[in-house]
C-alpha cells in the first residue's frame, strides 16, 4: 500500500511537471502597448521583448498590438488576444484606471497580467515591471535644480512643469518625483500642465502660452519626457527666445540626444527599454511554468521589479549612451549635429 501511495504521488508529480511544461510549450503571450506618440515601443520595447521570448521560449507565439492612445481600442485588443488563447498579457495601459477592469477579466479566465511601464493602481496585476518612475521624476528635476544653482540662478526664480498624461499612473509617479525635488528647491513653479496622451503638440501649445505669459521669468522647464520637452523647445524657438532655458526630458530618444548635443535640451533619462522588455519576458515564462517570479518591490499591492535609470547631460552623454553601445554615433551624429558630436568627443 505504501508503495502504491508513493507511485501515485510520484505519478501526480510527473503529471504536474508535464502540465507545467505543456503550459509553456507553444503558449501564446500578448504584448500590448499604449500609443505611438513615442517611438520607443516599435523601436525598442517590442523588439527587446520578442528577442528575449525567442531565447526563453522559442515555441511560444507572441502577439503585438499598439492601441494608439485609444482606450476602447486597447480593450478590444485585450479581449481579442485572450480569445486567441493568450495565457499571459503584458499590458502597458492607455488609461491606468480603465485597465483595472481588464485585469479582472483576465484573472477570471486564469490569464496572467504583467503591468508594464505604467502601473495599474486599482486592481493588482500578477506582476509589474518598470523603471522607477518616481525616481525618474525626482532625478530629472534635481538635475535641473543643481544646474540652476551652479549657474548662480537666484532663489525664487520660476520654472515651468510639464507632466505626462493624466490617465497614466506612471506619469503621476513621475510628477510626484518632480514635485519632491522642486518643493525642496529654492525655485518656484510658475505653472504646471498635464499633457493629454503625452502629445508633444499639446505640450508645445501650452508652453507657447506660458512663454507669452511669463517671458524671461522662466529660468527652466521640467518636462516629464523627451516628447513634451521637445514641444517646449519648439515653443521657445518659435517665440524667438535667444537664451534658451534648460529643459529636461526622459527616454533618451535620438531626437533628444541630438538636442542635448546641440545645447537645446539639458538632460534626459537613459532607460534602455530592452532591459524592462527582457525582464517582462522572463516573468512571462516563469508564470507560464507555474512559478512565482521574484520581486524586488511591491507597488500598489503588486509584486514588482523596478530598474534604476541614469540621468544624461552633455557632460556624460558619451559615456552613458555611446560608450555603452545604447546608440551608435552614426545614428545620432548626422547633419547639423556632427560638429557638436566632435566637440563632445563622440566622434573624431
Amino acid at each position: 500500500m505504501k508503495t502504491l501511495t508513493y507511485l501515485l504521488a510520484s505519478t501526480g508529480l510527473v503529471l504536474s511537471l508535464s502540465s507545467a511544461a505543456l503550459a509553456q510549450e507553444g503558449a501564446t503571450v500578448a504584448f500590448l502597448m499604449p500609443d505611438q506618440a513615442s517611438t520607443r515601443y516599435e523601436q525598442h520595447d517590442y523588439p527587446g521583448f520578442k528577442a528575449e521570448m525567442e531565447k526563453l521560449c522559442p515555441s511560444c507565439t507572441v502577439i503585438y498590438q499598439n492601441a494608439n492612445a485609444d482606450v476602447a481600442l486597447q480593450q478590444q485588443q485585450f479581449n481579442s488576444v485572450i480569445a486567441q488563447g493568450a495565457k499571459v498579457v503584458i499590458l502597458d495601459p492607455v488609461d491606468s484606471a480603465a485597465a483595472a477592469a481588464l485585469v479582472e477579466i483576465a484573472q477570471s479566465q486564469d490569464v496572467k497580467v504583467i503591468a508594464y511601464d505604467r502601473p495599474i493602481p486599482d486592481k493588482p496585476a500578477d506582476y509589474y515591471v518598470s523603471f522607477d518612475n518616481q525616481g525618474i521624476g525626482k532625478a530629472i528635476a534635481q538635475s535641473l535644480v543643481d544646474h540652476l544653482k551652479a549657474k548662480g540662478v537666484a532663489d525664487g526664480a520660476g520654472v515651468l512643469q510639464i507632466n505626462g498624461s493624466p490617465t497614466d499612473a506612471a506619469a503621476g509617479l513621475i510628477r510626484d518625483g518632480i514635485d519632491s525635488a522642486l518643493d525642496a528647491s529654492p525655485y518656484k513653479t510658475l505653472a504646471e500642465f498635464d499633457t493629454p496622451d503625452w502629445a508633444p503638440p499639446k505640450a508645445q501649445e501650452w508652453a507657447a502660452g506660458q512663454i507669452t505669459r511669463f517671458g524671461d521669468q522662466i529660468v527652466g522647464i521640467v518636462a516629464a519626457n523627451d516628447g513634451t520637452g521637445g514641444g517646449a523647445i519648439a515653443a521657445l524657438k518659435a517665440a524667438g527666445v535667444k537664451e534658451m532655458p534648460p529643459v529636461t526630458g526622459n527616454d533618451a530618444t535620438i531626437a533628444a540626444l541630438q538636442l542635448i548635443i546641440s545645447g537645446d535640451q539639458y538632460n534626459t533619462i537613459s532607460k534602455p527599454s530592452e532591459i524592462v522588455a527582457a525582464a517582462a519576458a522572463g516573468v512571462a515564462v516563469k508564470l507560464l511554468k507555474g512559478e512565482t517570479p521574484e520581486a524586488t518591490h511591491k507597488l500598489y499591492e503588486t509584486p514588482s521589479q523596478l530598474f534604476v535609470p541614469a540621468v544624461v547631460t552633455a557632460e556624460n552623454i558619451k559615456a552613458e549612451i555611446f560608450d555603452k553601445g545604447i546608440n551608435k554615433p552614426e545614428e545620432v551624429c548626422t547633419g547639423e549635429y556632427v560638429e557638436g558630436c566632435r566637440k563632445l568627443g563622440i566622434i573624431n
